[in-house]
Formats: structure tokens, C-alpha cells, sequence
């Protein structure tokens, strides 16, 4: 226990000796003498044998401790060193990392004013937009306002033009068949249920366009039987469009048909019933022909 004790309190004076040779640049020999000197208030006198015999063991530990010291010294140097250059590492990232922030936040905020300029842009073009409609609807409106009677009644014409359709049978009154001839002729369908616009002419059985559009037609072929066939076609100026045609040995036969035709203005539509075969009418109108303007063309 007293070894023990002497060994801390000369530890405790090595180390002020050391850190005394830090701070005011003690060589080995005054260290050496400072401690023979401390040793010896806390040891009393002894003999010389003793004292020189105490004196080697006590150098030797000196310089034992002193060796152990520098090297624990430079050791701890060495991680001060490397914990400071692992701090200025670290600094430097964090520097970096404030400078990204620092970019990544002005884009940020430049996007977001690319965002608002856009959306004001935007709002600048929807006003122009709907101003320039708002405008034409204006106008239009006062167009319309402006209008004559006159000019009221010419537009009422024109729709009127635009209203064409008829349909029509062949007999006015009686029954019976039209036919056989030798050669083919134009039908003339007299009994007229409608001819709004007149453009169908029920005398010569022909449908004269009176303005460019795309018109439908349809007929209807009833057949009388007895061996002979029906047979009647659609034509526009001259050119067979579609044709009926049914032959029914014993009973009578009844077929129809239709087109859809782009005229001008003259062009004209009729029906012929093709040589050596016959067409039935009768107070039913089962044979008719019919039209109608779709729609006017420019």
C-alpha cells in the first residue's frame, strides 16, 4: 500500500515536472533533479548504499515513464491531428451542402415567378380571347339589330328556296298496269301528295334541281304478276343511278329502291320503266316516286 502511494505521488510529480518542462523548457537532468528532491521529503535519510541503490531504480523508472509519455504525447497528437482534419472535412461538406441549399433555393424561387409570369400570360390571353368574342357576338348582335324588313324578307326567301320535296303515285284515279312497250320510256307520276318548292313537274314526270345541295330519292315498283317482270330505274341526266326490278311468275311483286344525289342547279332526276316490262297502280298508290333536298351545297 505505501509502494502504492509512493508510486501515484511520484507519477503525480512527473507529470508536473513534464508539464513544467512544457511550459518553461526543463531538460531531463533538472527534471531528474527536481524529483531526487521531492523523494526525498517524503523518504527519510537513509544509507548510501541504500540511497544509490533507490536513486538507480528511481532513474530508470524516470526515464520508463518519461519514454511512455512522449509516446502517449505523440499518439494523442497524431488523433488531435486527424480529428481536426476529419473536423475540417466535415466543415467543408456542411459549406457545400448551404451552398446546394443555397442554388437549390433561388431555383425554387425562380420557378416559382416562371410560374406566376406563365399564369398571368395566361390570364392576359384568356381576356383578349374572350374580349375578341365578346366582341364578335357585339357586332353579330348588332348586325342583326340593323337588319330591314326588306333584308328580314330576302332571308325568309332564301329559307323558303331552300324548302324542296315532293312525292307523287302514278294514277290520279283507276287501277291497272303501265306497259309492256318496245322501248324504254320516262314515267309520269300524276297523283302529287307533295311538291313543296315545285321543282317536280307531274306533266313530264321530271324533277328539275333548283339549287345545288345533296337530295334523296326513293321509289317503290308494284309489279302486276302474269309472267311479266317490273323493271324501273332512277336517272339523273340521262344516266341510269339505281334500278328495281322483280318477276314473279304467278303473284304480283312489289320492290323499292333509293340514292342520294349531288345535283347543280338544272340537273334533273325522273324514272323509266325499261322495255318489255310493266308497272301496277291502283287507289292504294302502291308505285311513287319521292325527293327531298338534304341539304343546300356551295
Amino acid at each position: 500500500m505505501k509502494g502504492l502511494v509512493c508510486l501515484l505521488l511520484l507519477l503525480e510529480t512527473f507529470v508536473c515536472v513534464v508539464q513544467h518542462q512544457v511550459d518553461g523548457g526543463l531538460n531531463e537532468n533538472e527534471i531528474s533533479q527536481q524529483l531526487r528532491s521531492e523523494d526525498g521529503r517524503q523518504n527519510p535519510p537513509q544509507t548510501d548504499t541504500l540511497r544509490d541503490e533507490a536513486s538507480t531504480d528511481s532513474q530508470q523508472n524516470y526515464h520508463l515513464f518519461f519514454t511512455d509519455i512522449h509516446a502517449a504525447l505523440r499518439e494523442l497528437t497524431a488523433t488531435v491531428t486527424e480529428q481536426k482534419a476529419n473536423i475540417r472535412e466535415l466543415t467543408a461538406t456542411v459549406t457545400e451542402q448551404k451552398v446546394n441549399i443555397r442554388e437549390l433555393t433561388a431555383t425554387v424561387t425562380e420557378q416559382k415567378a416562371n410560374i406566376r409570369a406563365l399564369e398571368t400570360r395566361l390570364r392576359d390571353e384568356m381576356n383578349k380571347k374572350n374580349d375578341v368574342i365578346l366582341e364578335e357576338l357585339n357586332k353579330k348582335n348588332d348586325e342583326i339589330s340593323n337588319l330591314t324588313l326588306g333584308q328580314v324578307e330576302e332571308l325568309r326567301k332564301e329559307n323558303r328556296d331552300r324548302e324542296i320535296a315532293f312525292s307523287a303515285s302514278l294514277m290520279q284515279s283507276g287501277s291497272g298496269n303501265i306497259g309492256p312497250f318496245t322501248t324504254d320510256i320516262t314515267l309520269t307520276y300524276r297523283n302529287v301528295f307533295t311538291n313543296i318548292g315545285n321543282a317536280y313537274n307531274p306533266v313530264t314526270g321530271v324533277f328539275t334541281a333548283p339549287l345545288k345541295g345533296a337530295y334523296m330519292f326513293r321509289i317503290s315498283a308494284y309489279g302486276g304478276g302474269g309472267g311479266t317482270a317490273a323493271t324501273v330505274s332512277i336517272f339523273k341526266n340521262g344516266e341510269r343511278m339505281v334500278m328495281v326490278h322483280d318477276f314473279q311468275a304467278q303473284d304480283r311483286s312489289n320492290s323499292s329502291n333509293g340514292v342520294v344525289l349531288i345535283l347543280e342547279v338544272g340537273d334533273v332526276v325522273y324514272v323509266r320503266l325499261g322495255s318489255g316490262t310493266w308497272i301496277y297502280d291502283d287507289q292504294y298508290n302502291c308505285s311513287t316516286f319521292n325527293g327531298f333536298l338534304l341539304f343546300p351545297l356551295r
